[in-house]
This record gives structure tokens, C-alpha cells and sequence, in this order.
């Protein structure tokens, strides 16, 4: 099912806060590495919202998330300040790990592989 136009102006506004929240309590980096919020998208009635965070040059993503879900009250108190004249009910907040950073950087190494492997002699 498409997303309608309400649950994009909404995911929209959510993202650009949380950005700014996350840069605020010092979130946007963690343990040396970098923490982006990829996109947000948002349920069809608006009281759900999962959050898909993409994580550069952390070791242990896990450790991260972990941190991040601890913090998720916090972040979500804050969120409200910010969008209460904008939305009835803040959303549940759902964090998850977006790796398509990852597996973008296979693909290259792999691409890599490819063009540096030994040519057949008929080509």
C-alpha cells in the first residue's frame, strides 16, 4: 500500500526534529562512528513510527542500537516539545538498523573483484 500525502508530511517533519534531537544529545555520533537517520516512515492512522538508522564506522552496531533504545524516551519526550502543535498523539517510535550502507559497499568490493580478475584470453 502507498503511502498517503498526511503520512509524508508527517515522516518528514519527524525526521527533520529527530535529526536535530539526535545532534543535540550528542547521538549523531557514537563510539567514534557516525549515526544518520535514513528515512522515517510512518503508519496510515500516525501513532506508529519506525525510524531506520544508518551507522558509519561503528563496530558494534548493536552497542549502538542499544544506546539509542535506551535514549528512546528521552528522544521521544523531546519530540513532543517540538511537534506538539502539529500532531494530535506522538507516535510510538521504532528504531531499526537500515544496512544498506552495507551491503552497498559489498556490492563495490565485489564490483572490485570482477574488473580486477584475470581476462579470458579470447575477449
Amino acid at each position: 500500500m502507498e503511502e498517503g500525502k498526511r503520512q509524508k508530511q508527517v515522516a518528514a517533519v519527524l525526521q527533520e526534529e529527530l535529526n536535530e534531537i539526535f545532534r543535540r544529545l550528542g547521538l549523531n555520533m557514537i563510539h567514534g562512528g557516525m549515526v544518520s537517520i535514513s528515512s522515517v516512515k510512518v503508519t496510515p492512522d500516525l501513532l506508529e513510527a519506525r525510524i531506520y538508522l544508518s551507522l558509519f564506522q561503528i563496530e558494534q552496531p548493536e552497542l549502538a542500537m542499544k544506546l539509542i533504545e535506551e535514549k528512546s524516551w528521552e528522544i521521544k519526550k523531546h519530540l513532543a516539545d517540538k511537534v506538539k502543535h502539529q500532531l494530535r498523539r506522538i507516535p510510538v517510535l521504532q528504531f531499526y538498523l537500515d544496512d544498506t550502507l552495507d551491503h552497498v559497499f559489498k556490492m563495490e568490493e565485489l564490483f572490485k573483484q570482477i574488473n580486477q580478475s584475470p581476462k579470458p584470453e579470447g575477449e
